[in-house]
């Protein structure tokens, strides 16, 4: 049996999230009906992570295992033939033979996008979240500071997924407004080890509290060391998230 590596961008305002789900339309889902209809083999698929109803993806990496002879350039092309048009495999190269999309990627980086204009952009309803209040870029970036390093995220944690603990390293942490000419767009970056269920909207949530001066940067120092979801922000909604990439070593390329 070979492993199979894929990249996968997705459109994710039609599904239920990414895993499979009686009845309802999911990334996995799609993935797994084109390659039966390809191969004519039930095949498993298995991402990266799970993103929920709504959250998008720029680089998602998910892989399979497959008898198939087909090389990996001819899997893409296949794919795409099959997959509805909100869902695209970006690339696919074939990997050694035990490889694990969870179990073998170093790190993640996820984004975020704020619109915090005075009318709601109609057009980007489905990609960004609508703040009604203005929102301090600065403050949020202040707070957002400390949350760099190795810690305890429980408190960035919505209950729901089992984890052995709770400890990630964050190694990059950004807050920036505009891009684009869209001077009300604020855009928060976070890069991971891993991530806990929902901790990046938690962290979003928690520091637009900041941005719109219900709390102080240093609230956020305070909320990672109580290590309780109860005294963090809000969990922001999904559609103003984004999967940018997941990172490998090159070992589990087969050819490389």
């Amino acid at each position: 049996m070979r492993s199979i590596l894929l990249t996968i961008a997705y459109e994710g305002g039609a599904y239920a999230g990414w895993q499979v789900q009686p009845g309802q339309r999911t990334i996995q889902g799609e993935l797994e009906q084109a390659l039966l209809r390809i191969t004519g083999e039930t095949i498993r698929v298995i991402g990266s992570g799970r993103t929920d109803a709504g959250v998008h993806a720029l680089g998602q990496v998910a892989g399979f295992r497959t008898s198939s002879p087909m090389e990996s350039d001819v899997f893409q092309r296949a794919l795409n033939a099959e997959l509805p048009d909100d869902i695209a495999v970006v690339s696919a190269a074939e990997a050694v033979a035990d490889f694990h999309p969870i179990r073998d990627s170093e790190s993640k980086r996820y984004r975020y996008q704020i619109d915090d204009g005075p009318v709601r952009d109609v057009f980007a309803r489905r990609y960004a979240w609508h703040c009604r209040h203005g929102l301090d870029e600065a403050a949020m970036a202040a707070g957002a500071v400390h949350l760099l390093g190795r810690h305890d995220f429980s408190s960035f944690e919505t209950a729901g997924a089992e984890r052995p603990d709770s400890i990630r390293t964050v190694s990059d942490i950004s807050v920036i407004r505009g891009g684009n000419g869209a001077s009300s767009r604020i855009t928060i970056e976070v890069e991971a080890d891993g991530f806990l269920y929902n901790m990046v909207r938690a962290i979003v949530g928690t520091l637009v509290e900041v941005g719109r001066g219900a709390q102080s940067p240093d609230w956020v120092r305070q909320v990672l060391e109580a290590c309780d979801r109860s005294q963090a922000g809000p969990t922001a909604p999904p559609q103003g998230l984004f999967l940018l990439w997941v990172k490998y070593p090159d070992a589990i390329y087969a050819n490389r």
